[in-house]
């Protein structure tokens, strides 16, 4: 007899695995483009994003009281309670897509992007006791408008764009003090550029030099929030789970800068926004933005590997965010989300019955107030989860999350733009017993 162990393995992972992060990082960092081309994500510090992975934005967004899937445990970011229930190690990485139609009166545009979503990995510690860390968006800037203004004999074209993210790099930890009842939480690190330009242009007087104003936002910070579940049983074969998480008035830095260029007009593409002399970059300072106090309230019930239904109550406090100069106060966010999934049956040969099949919706009424209106986001949301062959005799699962979002947000009265969308979330999940000794004859 001897023993055999895959801790070496494991280890050769993780390390792995931390470079992936770090690279990741790195790009994310550095990135200028956006995934984002909403006009409402110029307010605050952009779109957010929210810590969901596919198979739980697939059902309208609930994450609250979710802390399996089909009888299994899955990394649930939005409560970190969940990490208690973990007893294998969970892979995740996955990538985000987004279809947009922007109608302002009759005009309309349309848009879409493709980009990295995000990267967890979750084990178990101890009996009971989880740990996860990762990375993922936590907001996108990427608004977009122009027009044409004319003084005398006079044209310009005065145009604002907003371009970057802010990126969350995040480690918790969850356990269970007694039978049933759960408690965890999240540390994350905020980092990101969010780059507000103003340009105008002169389009029928090539001797007139362009002029652009590009005012940087360095976004730095901690980001702490937190949960707990509790879970039993309603009979033989059904049981429930309630779940809260929440966050307080996390303080964050912004240090601002602003860089005022001049450029000669070209018909070159290349050469057109060549600089030909700028201000040295005009430090704004240091302030301290306070991100809004959450709470969340979530159940769901579930009867094994066949079916799940819950329902989420969200509540996120903006009022207390600083805004730019100029910019309208936030308000406060009320959202509501329902969905579930099933699985025809478990036990069958057949590929289309072991595939989960994921429905739901959500509302939410924003917190953006702008021409006296306030900004609503409704979606319905569908999604699968496809398994892939196990290996190691079992012990390795696979399966890959496809999540769309089809909703719309704005409206086109009050002279606003009326966004329409289809965002596209596809994860890659590999669940594993690591950290484990076997013994062989």
């Amino acid at each position: 007899m001897y023993r055999q162990s895959n801790i070496l393995s494991a280890h050769k992972a993780i390390k792995i695995m931390f470079g992936a992060v770090l690279i990741l990082s790195a790009t994310m960092a550095t990135a200028q483009e956006t995934t984002s081309h909403s006009p409402y994500s110029k307010f605050g510090i952009g779109q957010i994003r929210e810590d969901l992975l596919p198979q739980t934005r697939s059902m309208g967004g609930i994450s609250t009281g979710v802390r399996y899937q089909a009888g299994l445990p899955i990394l649930n970011i939005a409560n970190p309670a969940s990490y208690s229930g973990l007893n294998r190690t969970i892979l995740e990485a996955g990538l985000y897509g987004n279809i947009s139609q922007l109608a302002k009166g009759a005009a309309q545009d349309n848009t879409a992007d493709f980009a990295f979503s995000h990267f967890g990995f979750g084990f178990s510690v101890a009996r009971n006791h989880g740990i996860a860390f990762g990375l993922m968006p936590y907001s996108d800037l990427g608004y977009n408008s122009s027009e044409m203004r004319t003084m005398g004999n006079i044209t310009t074209r005065q145009s604002i764009t907003g371009e970057g993210g802010v990126n969350k790099a995040f480690v918790g930890y969850g356990f269970s003090p007694f039978k049933g009842f759960s408690i965890g939480a999240n540390a994350g690190f905020l980092f990101g550029e969010l780059k507000d330009n103003q340009t105008v242009t002169f389009p029928y007087d090539m001797s007139a030099l362009n002029a652009k104003s590009q005012v940087t936002r360095l976004i730095r910070g901690v980001n702490v929030d937190y949960g707990a579940q509790y879970s039993f049983a309603l009979s033989r074969k059904h049981n429930m789970t309630i779940g809260y998480s929440g966050a307080l008035n996390n303080t964050v830095k912004e240090r601002t800068s602003q860089l005022i260029t001049r450029s000669q007009p070209s018909l070159d593409p290349d050469l057109e926004n060549v600089a030909l002399d700028s201000l040295p970059q005009i430090a704004a300072g240091t302030r301290h933005l306070n991100l809004p106090m959450k709470h969340n309230v979530g159940v769901t019930i579930s009867q094994g590997y066949d079916w799940m239904v819950g329902a989420d109550f969200k509540y996120a406090d903006w009022s207390g965010f600083q805004t730019r100069a100029g910019e309208p106060s936030l308000g406060k966010n009320y959202g509501i989300a329902v969905g579930g999934q099933f699985k025809p049956d478990a036990t069958s040969n057949k590929y289309l019955d072991i595939i989960d099949y994921r429905l739901g919706f959500r509302y939410n009424q924003g917190h953006i107030y702008t021409n006296n209106t306030r900004i609503n986001d409704m979606a319905v949301t569908v999604g699968l989860g496809l398994p892939l062959p196990e290996t190691n005799f079992g012990r390795t699962s696979s399966r890959i999350n496809i999540s769309a979002e089809i909703g719309q947000q704005g409206t086109l009265q009050n002279n606003l733009v009326r966004e329409r969308y289809i965002n596209i979330n596809i994860g890659f999940n590999i669940n594993d017993l690591w950290f484990q000794r076997r013994s062989y004859d």
